[in-house]
């Protein structure tokens, strides 16, 4: 139960710390009166004819019959089992037959009560309050129970916590999607940002001898398989092969069947190097290239399609991009499978050179802006005017080089060091520019997101480099 002794304040702010990217604990449920020490606790599994016990210790942990003690629900359930991935806060069942599941929804439709409306400034920069978001998400988890998952893209799925991008943001994303059992099919940060993906019920139970494998889908009949709600590893950033346009865009692919008329035609129409040969989406990746059709020719100028169909490389679209970079040295390509284990896409040399030359591009644009800065500054203010302001007591600037972007700022947001530049700017408006701008750039140069910067971000990065040139010189 909610603490009759906390003020308002209190309240407010212990309510928005459960529902703004925390994933809640049986410990908060045993803070709040919903579960008690000693309390019992069942996982009956009736198609199986078990049932598992456990009792919740004063910590707030789960402790099973032989002792053991766990955190998370569902390492408990799969340690009683012995085998299985299962989503714990389904599994478990308190002494009135509700599951833990159950309880954590009551605390959070507690904690949306008491939460405080967000204050002009929030709801300037993010499109949902926690509470609104928790509102949204308690409505997708009854939709997925029913069969009709929310469907959304990555960028409005973003939208929902006010970002544009991937990142820093990824964890709180999964904690308040935990929170409500429910997880997005394809994974959010492994596909584009255009991509659509489907909010649905977190893994339930996972055979024995089927662990790691993944049939997430928006069928209500495909059992999902990636993830429970209680999983808290932390995931590196980084690019995914599924995170190029190509990987998931789609695939022109022929039958073996097919002509070599037919093949030749679709290559040249397309500008394609390769074709996928697929009997159907599931098969065995092959494909077909003008370099194998000239070596199939050249052995045997009679030769039929399948003498020039050869073995392709695929990968899953959740694969790190890097690791597939020797298979497309040598390979040129490799086909993508999807969430459901099907091709549904290609991914070449070219796109890869392109993903990383925009990543290199951005690296080049900040880098002026930085390099012109640090020149502007150093070619107007002495270095001791400047430690005054960023560093008074001298641990850290001993030269302009030690600057980074808050320090320009805080240099260039002093009004009577702003009138020695004598620039016709209104300072307000250039700082508060300076501002986006610092937050672009560390979330680049700290590789906080895998995904390529927004052009309007590109755009402001362009436009101050552009100012920088004319009143900096």
């Amino acid at each position: 139960m909610t603490d009759s002794t906390a003020g308002p304040a209190e309240t407010q702010s212990r309510a928005r710390y459960l529902l703004d990217g925390r994933r809640v604990t049986l410990s908060d449920l045993l803070s709040a009166g919903l579960l008690a020490e000693g309390e019992q606790l069942t996982f009956v599994r009736p198609r199986m004819g078990e049932t598992h016990e456990a009792t919740v210790t004063s910590r707030g942990w789960i402790r099973l019959a032989d002792g053991e003690e766990f955190r998370s629900p569902s390492k408990a359930a799969m340690v009683a089992v012995g085998y299985g991935t299962f989503d714990g806060w389904e599994a478990w069942q308190v002494g009135d037959g509700r599951f833990l599941m159950q309880l954590r929804q009551e605390l959070l439709d507690r904690a949306a009560e008491d939460a405080d409306p967000a204050d002009p400034e929030e709801q300037r920069q993010t499109s949902l309050s926690p509470s609104e978001r928790h509102a949204r998400l308690k409505k997708a988890r009854e939709s997925a129970e029913t069969g009709s998952p929310f469907a959304l893209s990555v960028q409005e799925l973003l939208g929902w916590w006010g970002a544009t991008g991937r990142g820093l943001v990824n964890e709180q994303i999964e904690a308040e999607l935990a929170n409500h059992s429910l997880i997005t099919s394809p994974e959010f940060d492994k596909v584009p940002l255009t991509a659509t993906v489907h909010l649905v019920k977190a893994a339930e139970e996972v055979p024995e001898g089927i662990e790691g494998i993944s049939l997430t889908g928006p069928s209500p009949t495909v059992t999902v398989l990636v993830g429970t709600s209680d999983e808290q590893e932390s995931r590196e950033t980084g690019l995914t092969v599924g995170t190029l346009p190509s990987a998931l865009g789609g695939v022109i692919s022929v039958k073996p069947t097919a002509t070599f008329e037919e093949v030749i035609t679709l290559m040249v129409l397309h500008d394609f190097s390769q074709l996928p040969v697929l009997a159907g989406p599931h098969s065995l990746a092959r494909s077909i290239s003008w370099k194998s059709i000239a070596r199939a020719r050249h052995a045997d100028p009679g030769a039929h399609l399948s003498q020039a169909i050869v073995d392709a490389r695929d990968v899953r679209y959740d694969h790190d991009l890097i690791d597939v970079l020797p298979t497309l040295a040598e390979h040129d390509f490799v086909l993508v499978r999807d969430q459901r284990n099907a091709i549904a896409g290609i991914v070449t040399a070219a796109d890869v050179a392109q993903a990383y030359g925009d990543l290199a591009g951005h690296f080049l644009l900040i880098g002026e802006m930085d390099r012109r800065l640090r020149q502007i500054i150093a070619g107007t203010f002495t270095l001791p005017e400047v430690t005054k302001l960023c560093d008074p007591k001298g641990e850290r600037i001993t030269s302009f080089g030690d600057m980074g972007v808050g320090d320009y700022k805080r240099v260039l947001e002093n009004p009577e060091l702003w009138q020695q530049l004598g620039w016709p700017l209104d300072r307000k408006v250039f700082i508060d520019r300076l501002e986006e701008i610092r937050k672009i750039r560390n979330n680049v140069m700290h590789f906080n997101s895998s995904d390529p910067l927004p052009k309007g971000d590109v755009d402001k990065i362009r436009n101050l480099n552009k100012l920088l040139r004319e009143y900096g010189e």
